[in-house]
């Protein structure tokens, strides 16, 4: 087998599709089967399960990418390894984040990379949802709150301040709440990732410990764009992320309520599937993130403090 034939698997992989495969890699549709049934054939086993609506990947397949994608990026970093690092990067990066980073602390810079890396393939899924990283072909992800167990590795962009917010005219309907007892007359609008009925709360540190004060929700939602659209429409009031809602605060369409009563900070993290060393285009675009996220994090304690 030669490295080109594993790029093409990874991308019918990554893409579920031999269509959009062969449109990408500008190649024959029939081509690019011929490829993958003769690297399967040279693996003897399976690597795709296909049907006429779907494709997918074996237990085997799943297990071959990563290791093909692990070989790829050792190829690329042998073939970059004596050019200046500053050069022109080009190539393909995928990254998954969610939906409001990205377009609040993410999007306004794009255009600056773009325009230094014009042959850089960079692609950008904006989910509130938990993607499977490895089987979903993603360089990194970045992700906001704790982390569960896995053999993913993380590296710490810092904390992200929340707060609570509602829109003006939410405010002038039902008045602006000054404790957290003024909560039994008010409603939040609700994040709850898969729509379950859990209660509906503000989130809150209360002398260093966390408080949760029930709370009448009338709208539930699993994205962080809707509840900021159902906020700033005067639904309720949210808890949400300082710095993706900036803009909206410095406008005067949301207002931060009970300062006092701040949810905890949240901790944000980019997450790479390995600790293998990476392409120099995605070092550099990790390299990136971190230079235009930090500035929005809260600043680490001083030392010897608290």
């Amino acid at each position: 087998m030669d490295l080109s034939e594993l790029r093409v698997f990874c991308r019918v992989a990554e893409l579920a599709s031999f269509t959009k495969a062969a449109e990408q890699l500008n190649m024959a549709k029939g081509r690019v089967s011929t490829v993958v049934r003769a690297l399967e054939a040279e693996v003897g086993g399976r690597l795709l399960q296909r049907t006429t609506r779907s494709v997918r990947l074996t237990p085997d397949g799943e297990v071959f990418l990563l290791r093909c994608k692990e070989l790829l990026t050792e190829a690329d970093q042998l073939q970059g390894m004596f050019r200046p690092a500053t050069g022109e990067m080009r190539g393909r990066v995928r990254i998954d984040m969610p939906s409001m980073f990205a377009q609040e602390l993410v999007m306004p810079h794009l255009p600056a990379l773009l325009s230094a890396h014009p042959l850089l393939d960079l692609g950008i899924s904006t989910n509130d949802r938990r993607v499977d990283m490895v089987r979903e072909g993603f360089d990194a992800l970045i992700r906001i709150g704790p982390l569960p167990d896995s053999d993913l590795v993380a590296r710490p962009l810092g904390m992200m301040a929340m707060c609570n917010l509602a829109s003006p005219a939410y405010l002038r309907q039902h008045g602006t709440p000054l404790s957290l007892a003024d909560l039994a007359h008010h409603r939040i609008v609700h994040y709850a990732a898969n729509l379950r009925s859990e209660a509906a709360a503000l989130r809150c540190e209360v002398d260093g410990a966390l408080r949760a004060v029930p709370m009448r929700s009338a709208l539930s939602v699993n994205s962080s764009t809707y509840m900021q659209a159902a906020c700033v429409n005067g639904l309720g009031i949210m808890q949400a992320a300082l710095p993706t809602n900036r803009r909206l605060i410095d406008s005067g369409d949301l207002v931060e309520v009970l300062p006092g009563f701040r949810p905890p900070p949240t901790q944000v993290s980019l997450v790479v599937p390995h600790r293998r060393h990476l392409a120099p285009r995605v070092e550099m675009v990790f390299n990136w993130l971190v230079r235009i996220i930090r500035p929005s994090m809260l600043e680490p304690p001083a030392p010897g403090a608290g």
